[in-house]
């Protein structure tokens, strides 16, 4: 089964290793920290530019897009 992120992105949920909120995983430095590494190595992508609520981490790449986990986490249900 795959899960639409928006725009033209979609992922196998068998590749999923979590769904995180925007807001209150980057308060931890160590998150801000992965994703700055992650940034640094080309392994975001951005499923659009408009303000993100939420980040999926997959097995290769981290999907940043603007719904928030609820949304994500009904649509993988």
């Amino acid at each position: 089964m795959y899960l639409y992120l928006g725009g033209d992105f979609a992922v196998k949920t068998e590749k999923i290793i979590g769904i995180f909120d925007m807001d209150t995983s980057t308060v931890n430095k160590s998150t801000r920290d992965y994703l700055s590494k992650a940034e640094k190595e080309k392994k975001i992508i951005y499923v659009n530019y408009e303000l993100p609520k939420s980040f999926v981490v997959c097995e290769d790449k981290i999907y940043v897009c603007p719904l928030n986990t609820a949304t994500l986490n009904k649509r993988i249900k």
